[in-house]
């Protein structure tokens, strides 16, 4: 199975504290799938997991292994992202109230025909709204 994997499903895997059952799924069903991200992904990942260091949510090591898990996931970075970053990923975000960071996802899953797993609830009912299909 492919899909479109958004930072809020991503992030829970890596935050200890942070314990979410759909996001656990989504993490058993990676050894059989290939998500694909947008090219922000990367940068949404780093922010957050400095942001919980700063906030002594976890440590430089918890971080470490967390990006060690990533790493071994089958996760393949959309290079096209900034292609449409002012044209349809704009224009998703206006039109679904997104803001671009989210547009990002849902832009992605839309030209690549690929279901969303995401936690995010605006996110998902904006995909839903779209005629994209979440991850279950």
């Amino acid at each position: 199975m492919q899909f479109v994997l958004d930072c809020s499903v991503a992030i829970s895997w890596c935050l200890v504290d942070e314990n979410n059952d759909y996001a656990n799924a989504i993490l058993a069903m990676m050894s059989d799938c290939e998500a694909f991200v947008p090219e922000i992904w990367l940068l949404e990942i780093a922010n957050v997991l400095l942001v919980a260091e700063r906030r002594n949510r976890m440590t430089q090591e918890q971080s470490s292994e967390a990006i060690a898990l990533l790493q071994s996931l089958l996760i393949q970075v959309d290079t096209a992202t900034n292609t449409f970053a002012l044209s349809t990923t704009l224009a998703l975000g206006r039109q679904e109230g997104l803001a671009s960071y989210d547009a990002a996802y849902l832009e992605l899953a839309l030209r690549l025909g690929l279901p969303l797993a995401t936690i995010d609830t605006r996110l998902a009912e904006a995909a839903t709204r779209c005629g994209v299909e979440l991850v279950t």
